[in-house]
């Protein structure tokens, strides 16, 4: 199994750190916060790995090179100076990634959840890892029914959050094209089909999307 690791984004709600610094790059404990999914991934066994890049790419690749010091082999997808979205970059990395499905996840989560567990057979064409809502995300993203990801439009709140961990087959972009495009009508639309599944994670978990969750983690919340 590939995996692909979202690293694109530009960080604004964490300046004047990502000013200078890509996010994939900003430092916890020690690592560069990419370097823990990196040896996540090796341990586990996935050995090939595409990181999407975009704002500050030439400085994450001098900084990972092929991967060959974490036990993995990296390619990198070029996205421009100005990114396509998760949907749009998961999209144009698919020739980097095959036609057997692969595991994504987003550069600035930082946890204790074992990825191993997403080596199983797919049983559709996402799965979805979810936490419980934090502050920042109380309202939740989706809910769980016998393993299926549920989202109804009528309700003020979900019981999860996508904990921007899960597995992706090919064929799920089918009919997407080339370009910027968000991730989540993609994911609806496979919700609506039934070949959305997920699965619940109690663990440390943070989305380090600001400076104070940076401190969250540096502190040893997650």
């Amino acid at each position: 199994m590939k995996a692909m690791i979202l690293s694109a984004g530009r960080g604004e709600r964490m300046r004047p750190l990502t000013d200078m610094t890509p996010k994939a790059l900003i430092p916890v404990k020690g690592k560069f916060l990419i370097e823990y999914h990196l040896e996540a991934l090796s341990k586990i066994g996935v050995q090939d790995i595409v990181i999407n890049l975009a704002y500050m790419g030439e400085e994450i690749k001098d900084a990972l090179r092929d991967g060959r010091k974490y036990g993995v082999r990296i390619r990198y997808s070029e996205e421009g100076d100005q990114g396509l979205e998760t949907g749009g970059g998961i999209y144009n990395a698919l020739p980097l990634l095959g036609k057997e499905p692969f595991i994504v996840v987003n550069c600035d989560v930082y946890t204790k959840y074992s990825f191993d567990a997403l080596l199983k057979p797919m049983k559709g064409l996402v799965h979805l890892v979810l936490v419980d809502n934090p502050e920042h995300n109380q309202k939740g993203d989706f809910d769980l029914k016998e393993n299926l990801l549920i989202h109804d439009n009528s309700l003020q709140q979900h019981a999860y959050t996508y904990a921007g961990i899960g597995v992706y087959h090919p064929d799920l972009f089918k009919g997407c094209k080339h370009g910027k495009f968000r991730l989540l009508p993609v994911l609806l639309q496979a919700i609506e089909q039934k070949v959305a599944t997920g699965e619940y994670y109690p663990g440390p978990w943070i989305d380090i999307g600001t400076r104070e969750r940076l401190i969250e983690a540096e502190r040893g919340k997650a």
